[in-house]
Parts: C-alpha cells; structure tokens; sequence
C-alpha cells in the first residue's frame, strides 16, 4: 500500500502544475445559462451533479467555470470568500476508495497553497495530510481531512470540491464511501459543496438505493447538452489559434454542421483536418466522409454508443429509421433528450451530430458483413509496442504516449484503450497468432507468446 500511495502522490504533484488554461479567457457569455445555474446552487452551497454524454465538452465548461476571473463575482458571490478544490479521478492511478480520499485530501493541500490564510493553519493542514500518509489508515485519512476542511472555513472561505469523473469509481462505491462524503459536508456545518461530473446520473450508477438514501449529495442535476453555435465558435477560436488554422466559411460550416457542439468531435475534425491541409489533400465536397472514416472519430461515436443503455440504443435505431417513438419509450430513454443526443428539429425528432448519426448506419449493418482481420493504423502501433517487450507489462501510459500522439490535445479514456486492446486480442485470435494479451490490473497488458 505504500508504494501505491507514493506512485499516486508522485503523479499527483505532477499533474497539478499547469499553466493557465485557454478557457480562462473565455468571454463572461460562455454557457451561461449552465454558468448561472451551477452558480446559483453553490451560492446557496447545495451539491450539483453536472451530467452529460461522453466528451461533450464537460471539462471545458468547468475549466471555464473555475479559472475565469470574473465567473465568482458574476455568478456566485454575495460577497464570500470562494475555494475550489478540483480533484480529476483520471488522475487516479488506482480507481479503489483509499487511494481516491489520498487524492482528494493531496488537492486540498494543493488549493490552500493559492490562498491567504493564518500561515499557522496551512501548518497543520500540511501536517495533517502527511500524518495520513504515514499511517495509510482510511479512518485517519478521513477525520484529519474533516480538521483540514474546518480550518479552511474557519479562515472565512467557502470550500466547493469538484469530483471530476467520479463515475471512475463506480466498480468500488458502497455506502461506507457516500457516508463518508456525506461526512465532510456535516463536519463543515453545511459549508462544504459538491460539483460532480459524470456521463450518468451517480444516482443511477450507484444504484437508485444510494439516491435515496444519501438525498443531500444528489439534490440538483445540471444537464450538459453540446453547445450551441455561439459557444462553439468561442470554443473553435482558441482551436484555430492553437492549430494555426486558416479556414474557408465553407469549410468551416460543414466542420461546424458535423460536430453539432460536441467538443472532441470537433476537436478531432480539426486536427484530421489540419493533417489534410498539410498533405494538400483537403476535399470539400468528401470532407463528411473522410472524417467519418477516421479510426478515433469512430472509436468515440461508439464509446458514446456503449454508454447508453439498451432501451435507448433501441430508440435511437427507431429515430435514425424514422419510425415514431411512444411515450413509453420516451420516459425510458429521457436521458437522450436530456443531454441532447437527440433534439427536436423542425418538429421531427433527430440525431445530435451527422458523425454519430453516420455511425449508428454502419452499425445497423454490422451484421450483415464479415469483419476485417487486418490490423486498423491504432491496432498495430498498440501491437507493435506490445511486441518490443514481450513477457513484460506495458503500462497503460506508455501505451497512451505511443499509440494516441495527440493524447494531451483530446485525451484518451479508460474505455478507448480497453476497447482498443479488446479489439486487437480477438483480431490475434482470428489470425491464429501465437500472440495473447493478458491484462495486468491497474497497471496496463502484457504481450505473451503461447507454447
């Protein structure tokens, strides 16, 4: 347990240093009807779940919302001293419960050194933290993270814990751990906020008993549907910029047309893109196409697919087919209409995003086809890279660097390289290869070679 609290320590203290993010400049309009509504319930410090289809453009709001200068003063001050604490669980080397009160008690510590209070107090917070440390015991953990917590209060500020992708930990949730959440909000008499992030309801996900039993923690949801043009051209402005793109307006409504407001589909647009601009092999008029046929844009369309639950994959087959859709139906699938993977449009129900829409065609016919065996462009770096070490482990993060270049420009989910992995284990065993993977828990696969 030692070496996985100093693994996890180590890259936390790595992750936390960053320069100020791109959506700091944002202009005070951006979503702003989300901004003041998420504004308004911390100004009144209950907790938010913040929900929305896989890669929308969650973090992107939040990055906003927590680094702009002026988002406190606009949206939620009366005058009180404001703390946001942001614990990323991709930052989570270990999804357990121990290692996640490790990382969230290592962010407070981290959010106290940007703000002024009694010197004596981040004294103890600090020492605090590291007692925990030494004594690896969850109990103690807990409790001196209630005394840090308090003290930040007692210092007259308003601490607000952003759980990024707390769905992460959804294989470990119990009771034991949304008591314990629970515990810090009752410890700080009620000053203490939570902002969830998640591509589910933690409701649901934690199962409806946990809703109902824990009521606080789940009292007010925020639905994050794509963004509209206005927010998206803000978003593509600091794209553009990044990517030093110069773009025709007619290009850049078909970009525009094909991401609908979903951040990392427009993100990967550009960058294919920006590929094709360099190679002078832009085409207009097979711009859909090309993008459609790009192995990343196709692996998120079906992670957002996956995400989805089996009564609305079948009403969004329904949608796509044209046939209508009964109340019933409807009440099951809300989620859909909720976060806007489909909307209303000149009073037919339609698909969000023409990529997504163009995926679920090839799915319908899935079938019907006999699959390639041949390695796709991901599938043999993956398999090349596992090759150069066979017989040893090859971590998770290695495989991100080596497989996903552009990882640090869209990110790369727990589920695009299992599904990746996935893919290439049955493609090994279709061929016949004396190639196997074998998953090592936590810390990545292992190439092994059967006798």
């Amino acid at each position: 347990m030692a070496l996985s609290c100093a693994y996890l320590l180590i890259r936390s203290m790595i992750v936390s240093v960053h320069n100020t993010p791109v959506e700091a400049s944002y202009p005070l309009e951006f979503r702003v009807e989300e901004a003041k509504n998420l504004g308004e319930q911390l100004r009144f410090r209950h907790n938010v779940e913040l929900v929305g289809m896989k890669h929308v453009g969650i973090g992107n709001f939040l990055s906003y919302f927590l680094n702009h200068a002026g988002v406190v003063d606009r949206f939620i001050n009366h005058g009180e001293k404001h703390l946001f604490i942001t614990v990323d669980l991709n930052d989570l080397v270990e999804r357990e419960i121990h290692p996640f009160w490790v990382l969230l008690f290592k962010r407070v510590v981290d959010s106290c050194e940007s703000i002024e209070i009694d010197l004596a107090d981040k004294k103890e917070i600090s020492s605090l933290f590291l007692s925990s440390i030494q004594s690896q015991d969850l109990f103690s953990t807990i409790e001196n993270l209630k005394k840090s917590l308090n003290l930040i209060v007692k210092n007259d500020f308003l601490p607000t814990i952003f759980l990024l992708r707390l769905d992460r930990l959804k294989d470990v949730f119990n009771e034991e751990f949304f008591s314990n959440l629970e515990g810090l909000v009752d410890a700080t008499g009620q000053k203490l906020a939570y902002v969830f992030t998640s591509y589910r309801s933690l409701g649901e996900i934690a199962q409806p008993f946990f809703e109902k039993k824990y009521p606080t923690l789940f009292p007010n949801k925020i639905y994050v549907k794509p963004a509209g043009e206005s927010d998206t051209q803000i978003i593509f402005k600091t794209f553009e910029k990044k990517y030093e793109l110069v773009l025709d307006k007619v290009i850049l409504k078909k970009i525009f047309d094909l991401s609908a407001g979903h951040v990392q589909y427009l993100q990967l647009s550009l960058l294919i893109l920006k590929q094709k601009i360099g190679d002078n092999s832009v085409d207009a008029s097979r711009l859909m196409a090309t993008i459609a046929a790009d192995e990343r844009v196709n692996l998120l369309s079906e992670e957002i697919w996956e995400s989805l639950t089996r009564e609305e994959q079948e009403v969004l087959k329904k949608i796509r087919t044209g046939k209508s859709i009964g109340e019933l139906e409807k009440k099951k699938a809300q989620y859909l209409w909720d976060c806007g993977v489909v909307s209303a449009k000149n009073s037919q129900i339609a698909i969000f995003n023409p990529l997504f829409e163009n995926y679920l065609k090839g799915s319908d016919v899935k079938g019907d086809r006999i699959e390639a065996v041949e390695f796709t462009k991901k599938e043999n770096l993956l398999f090349l890279l596992l090759k150069e070490s066979v017989g040893e482990v090859c971590e998770r993060e290695k495989i991100i660097k080596t497989v996903w270049p552009e990882y640090e420009e869209v990110g790369v989910s727990d589920w695009t390289i299992d599904r990746l992995v996935a893919r290439l284990r049955n493609k090994l065993k279709q061929q016949n290869s004396p190639y196997t993977i074998k998953t090592i828990k936590t810390r990545g696969y292992m190439l092994v070679e059967e006798s």
